[in-house]
């Protein structure tokens, strides 16, 4: 969901809805079974028509902050909510003959992968760490790092993140990846020429002086993401739970922990700031609204600008596959998808649409995911 800032209007809209069948991508190793089941056990996913948003008070405008922060169902103990539960169980089953676990079909992907090179792209919020409700706390497990390190000695690995690429860098803290912060606008990758399509990349040196190519299409934004940063604290600064977070070609506001009947006010917040840069647009995620440059990039470029970094573009043997659990991650699903290059993996515990072919539960399935990756490249490597 986007609300695009120009300096006519601002429209709050969904993504096109999905019309090419979902089996263009490799189709014949994805053909779930003709069953049938009562469309009372589903869970229905609402679309959400256009709306304006010059009055931020409307219901509508709380509704889509709501959609985009669903509340999970907590477990109680009386015979009601037990029946809601096991519906709400039986729904996700049904949503995964859509997206199958990708553990489950883990044989049928590698089936595929066989002489091909993988190239793994993962999200980190929410796919590599949990979701909590301070953001400067999104820790990985050591075992999650372990596991992503060891993938990365067999398949090239970049995080793609939201965060700024330090910010994400600090908490990973793997020098063996690559990494992109602020929705791909702020690349580190190896070093290749490349066409004079990316006028804004630059060789510079990473952490420990290695040379690399520093790609940052939004360099020009960067006083006026800082401007907003300074406006939206001071203007939020009152609002219990309310937390702005500066990821240097976007600004983050963080709603998780500002009480439901506040939101109204962070909203206007948000808005009357963006009346003044027609610049920038504003975003939805889980309990954040994110303040974006007016680009022509998201995290589907940067995967296709890695690519090209690593020297794997237009080649038919190679397969990337990428892991994420945000609404910013379909820009990238839909790039594998429609080129029928590689595979998606949408991270999540209830059932939404996606431009994904697979799924995997939360962070822990993640992290068996990448296990299994490692233990089946190992004896192909010897």
């Amino acid at each position: 969901m986007e609300l695009e800032s120009n300096r006519n209007s601002s429209v709050l809209t969904d993504p096109a809805p999905t019309s090419k069948s979902r089996l263009g991508i490799h189709s014949s190793l994805y053909s779930p079974p003709n069953v049938v089941f009562s469309p009372g056990l589903f869970l229905k996913i609402q679309k959400k028509k256009p709306l304006t948003v010059d009055d931020v008070r409307s219901n509508s405008w709380l509704e889509a902050m709501k959609s985009s922060s669903p509340t999970h169902r907590k477990k109680a103990k009386d015979c009601a909510s037990e029946l809601v539960l096991t519906d709400t169980d039986v729904a996700y089953r049904n949503w995964m003959l859509t997206y199958p676990s990708a553990l489950a079909s883990f044989e049928r992907i590698t089936n595929y992968a066989k002489g091909k090179r993988i190239a793994l792209f993962l999200d980190y919020d929410g796919t590599l760490s949990p979701i909590v409700d301070n953001p400067d706390c999104a820790f990985m497990s050591n075992a999650m790092r372990i596991a992503v390190r060891n993938v990365a000695k067999y398949f090239p690995t970049a995080i793609i993140s939201g965060r700024s690429r330090d910010k994400v860098y600090e908490f990973v803290g793997l020098t063996e990846l690559y990494y992109a912060g602020s929705h791909g606008m702020d690349i580190m990758g190896p070093v290749r020429p490349f066409s004079n399509d990316h006028v804004n990349c630059i060789r510079s040196t990473d952490k420990q002086d290695k040379e690399v190519n520093l790609f940052q299409p939004a360099s020009e934004f960067l006083p006026m993401i800082d401007e907003v940063f300074r406006s939206l604290v001071d203007s939020t600064k009152e609002i219990k739970g309310a937390k702005v977070e500066n990821n240097k070609f976007c600004v983050s506001v963080h709603y998780r922990n500002v009480d439901e009947k506040h939101w109204t006010t962070i909203a206007q917040c948000v808005h009357k700031t963006l009346k003044d840069y027609p610049r920038l647009r504003l975003t939805h995620g889980r309990k954040v609204l994110e303040i974006r440059p007016v680009l022509d990039w998201n995290k589907g470029k940067a995967v296709e600008f890695l690519l090209e970094s690593l020297g794997l573009t237009n080649c038919d043997d190679v397969l990337p596959i990428y892991v994420g659990d945000d609404r910013t991650d379909e820009d990238a699903f839909k790039v594998l998808r429609e080129g029928n290059l590689g595979y998606g993996i949408l991270v999540s515990s209830a059932p939404k649409e996606s431009n994904a072919l697979y799924s995997l539960r939360d962070p822990s399935e993640v992290m068996e995911f990448l296990k299994s990756l490692v233990a089946w490249k190992k004896p192909s490597s010897l």
